[in-house]
């Protein structure tokens, strides 16, 4: 059983920043993610993607406000439980208990849902027996990439995700990557696409365009070949170890709206005059997931909900205590030991 203060599903931007905002007030926090680094949709869709709202840089790419996240979260110790999907939620007296969908349970006293816009689950290609090959040369996220460099290796996708990571693994790997897309155009970054197109000239990099992967085969039950077809019909087999087929995440609200909160039109509602807490007393929602009245959904407005959110915890949390906000300009950083 893990044990801490605030349980916080949804590893994004909101999520991370709610840990340091928590760290300040001295409560310590555990993050729960279906998927298997922090980030969100910034690390998983866009992470060279540059954003433009976020108070203090005129510009930072998405990956690397998620960088500065950790980094500021860093000093108050939150515990990460990644790759998990938060199951089933019990109130045990004055604790909430939450357990996974790989069994690992998780008790504390507040639960924030900041899980963006639900459960991100990744949208799957709709091949006969691609089951057959998960986790077998099929995967849907690049968890540990240094254990693909000596494979060959076959994406699929044109956004940023993709290309990213066909960039990555070209500039790395001794075998060409191939790069399959269904366009003749990309939905990634032009520098992003204008290095894709120089490997492709150096060699490192096989690019297929119009084209889309229509069946896969294996060998030993492990993932061997893809059958590609382009829009004249004409068909390739591509020897491959593993794909990767990177188009995006489906958002889902998933079991929490099992959960007994208010949702409305897939959205949890909060009442934005309390803290962002919902209809369970102990439990608040913050970013893209919430909805009230003049809702903004955007990062920069996920940040003052976490703020507040974190204070309506600590009056759950220490009930007894009257907490004296003080400006971190006067009492710093101290983070736990």
């Amino acid at each position: 059983m893990i044990k801490t203060d605030i349980i916080i599903i949804g590893a994004g931007p909101v999520g991370l920043f709610a840990v340091f905002e928590a760290g300040l007030m001295k409560l310590r926090c555990h993050i729960i993610d279906v998927i298997s680094s922090p980030g969100g949709q910034l690390t998983e869709l866009y992470p060279k993607k540059p954003i433009y709202d976020i108070p203090g840089y005129p510009k930072i790419l998405a990956g690397k406000l998620i960088d500065n996240l950790l980094e500021q979260a860093k000093p108050f110790k939150p515990g990460f439980t990644l790759g998990e999907r938060a199951d089933s939620l019990k109130k045990k007296g004055e604790f909430f208990e939450i357990t996974t969908n790989m069994g690992t349970k998780l008790q504390g006293k507040v639960v924030f849902i900041a899980g963006g816009l639900g459960s991100m689950e990744p949208r799957k290609p709709k091949i006969d027996s691609i089951t057959n090959y998960e986790r077998k040369g099929i995967e849907f996220y690049v968890k540990d990439p240094e254990t693909y460099l000596d494979k060959k290796i076959s994406i699929s996708g044109g956004g940023d995700s993709a290309l990213d990571w066909a960039i990555y693994f070209s500039e790395k790997c001794k075998n060409p990557i191939n790069l399959i897309h269904r366009s003749k155009s990309f939905r990634a970054n032009n520098d992003s696409v204008d290095k894709i197109f120089e490997l492709k000239k150096a060699g490192k990099l096989n690019l297929y365009l119009d084209s889309e992967v229509v069946s896969v085969d294996g060998k030993n039950d492990y993932l061997y070949s893809l059958l590609i077809k382009d829009r004249n019909e004409t068909k390739y087999n591509l020897e491959t170890d593993c794909w990767f087929p990177l188009f995006g995440l489906v958002p889902k609200l998933g079991p929490l709206g099992n959960w007994g909160l208010d949702i409305e039109k897939n959205a949890i509602k909060v009442d934005n005059t309390n803290n962002y807490s919902t209809n369970i007393k102990g439990i608040f929602a913050i970013g893209d997931i919430n909805t009230y009245v003049g809702k903004l959904k955007l990062i920069l407005c996920g940040f003052h909900e976490a703020t507040l959110a974190v204070h309506g915890a600590y009056k759950i949390i220490h009930p007894d205590k009257k907490k004296t906000l003080k400006y971190t300009t006067i009492q710093g950083v101290t983070g736990f030991d």
